[in-house]
């Protein structure tokens, strides 16, 4: 490490935060027709900045340009994973309701009004997943941290009647793999990147030193560079989170410490709480035990301190900024308005960790493929534009080839059609014969599925 250049080192790691994570498969499921392994549904709080209510195009839709996805200032974060991604616009969760952070989620996997029915998770669970050790795995990041009520979880087995998650990655982890091992409790994390941490802020340092002279498209690609550079000295700060998980099946293991009761609930280890629940429902999907899962990050109308998260750009040790607060950012998209600029910037930090589920799928070989290559995972919030609480042009994105009846790289536009008909769409991607799913639904959406 002392032997590069602090130039040379940066121009390493940018280059390599540009390389794909893993080989592309893309040409070997282009034109396979098959059927999803696995659902994942991963959840983040309080919509994202929609349309606003002076009429600003909102900041999240993605677009077709040039035969390629061109990728919102929201989405930049997959970077090149957006061609394992289908962006779906425009879906409506219905006029119930209209404008309320609890009434999106009653809706949002059960379709239905107030949630008087069954969620898809629970339905897929108990048909396609009734064969698993596990008929579904419902894991979450301080989903139910101030004893909350019920409506604040997602998951209904039956009308009116939800189910709450798992908070607790090693509770987890010991449930799917009592054999498993874990850090001993209490042990010092070996701080062993000292040097290369020290490398990264120096590079940071430059990179904001060169921000200044750049235009706007050039400071858009820089900035993703910082995130990927902030990333990497988050995981090389001792004790800050889980590294990837390299176990198997044979010797399955987690790589986060288990947390007091007392600091369950503690913002500044949130981002590590929510990577070690992905890395448990990978671990648990590649071993067999489970195909369907939900990931719930925070709860709806969230009280999350996302400046206390160490190691990001939304970090700010003076300032205790709540995700709820930072959605109520006004009538317009003020980029003078630290409420509005830092709810872009929470915005960003989920769809990063969207991509680190993905990433995670699509580090595991599966079939000829990978893991994500035979899996479909569904982005989603419990409403649109933050600001509004709107139910309608709902941010949703799926990933993966679903074992080669999707073909992701692309952008489907279905104006004003009611989300219940994307539930039917995932259910038949599994191999299920639903028709149609909650309320106003016409049938599996159209140019979906092969």
């Amino acid at each position: 490490m002392k032997a590069l250049s602090r130039r040379r080192w940066l121009q390493a790691v940018l280059a390599a935060s540009a390389l794909p994570f893993a080989k592309d498969t893309s040409r070997a499921f282009g034109n396979t027709r098959g059927r999803a392994q696995r659902l994942v549904i991963f959840y983040f709080p309080d919509g994202v900045a929609g349309r606003s209510q002076d009429g600003q195009e909102g900041l999240w839709d993605a677009r077709m340009a040039g035969g390629e996805v061109a990728l919102s200032e929201l989405l930049e974060p997959l970077g090149d994973l957006k061609r394992e991604c289908l962006f779906l616009n425009g879906l409506s969760m219905g006029p119930t309701d209209e404008g309320s952070h609890p009434g999106g989620a009653k809706k949002l996997l059960t379709g239905v009004d107030g949630g008087q029915g069954e969620s898809l998770d629970q339905f897929l669970g108990r048909t396609v997943g009734a064969g698993s050790a596990f008929r579904e795995l419902y894991l979450g990041a301080m989903a139910g941290q101030n004893n909350a009520s019920g409506d604040k979880y997602l998951s209904y087995p039956r009308a009116g009647t939800t189910v709450a998650p798992e908070d607790d990655p090693w509770r987890a982890f010991r449930r799917l793999f009592p054999a498993g091992s874990a850090p001993a409790p209490g042990a010092p994390p070996e701080d062993t990147d000292a040097d290369s941490r020290l490398a990264v802020e120096a590079a940071l340092a430059d990179l904001t030193e060169l921000r200044g002279s750049l235009g706007a498209a050039d400071r858009s690609r820089l900035d993703l560079h910082a995130d990927a550079l902030r990333e990497v000295g988050r995981r090389m700060a001792p004790g800050m989170g889980p590294r990837p998980m390299t176990a198997t099946c044979a010797s399955p293991s987690l790589a986060f410490e288990p947390l007091p009761e007392a600091r369950r609930y503690d913002p500044e280890r949130f981002p590590d709480v929510l990577r070690a629940q992905v890395d448990v429902m990978v671990q648990a999907m590649a071993c067999g035990l489970t195909r369907v899962g939900v990931l719930q990050g925070s709860q709806h109308t969230s009280e999350l301190i996302m400046s206390r998260f160490r190691g990001t750009d939304l970090y700010d040790a003076g300032f205790d900024l709540r995700s709820h607060q930072a959605s109520h950012y006004g009538a317009r998209q003020d980029r003078t308005n630290r409420l509005f600029t830092d709810f872009v910037k929470q915005r960003r930090w989920w769809v990063g960790q969207f991509r680190y589920l993905l990433e995670a799928l699509r580090a595991r070989p599966e079939r000829g493929g990978t893991m994500l290559d035979h899996s479909v995972v569904w982005l989603c919030s419990e409403v649109s534009d933050g600001n509004t609480h709107s139910h309608r042009d709902m941010p949703f994105v799926l990933a993966g080839r679903a074992g080669g009846c999707i073909t992701p790289g692309r952008v489907l536009s279905f104006p004003g059609r009611r989300h219940g008909d994307l539930l039917a769409t995932l259910a038949r991607a599994l191999g299920s014969d639903v028709e149609r799913w909650g309320d106003g639904s016409t049938g599996p959406l159209p140019g979906v599925l092969a």
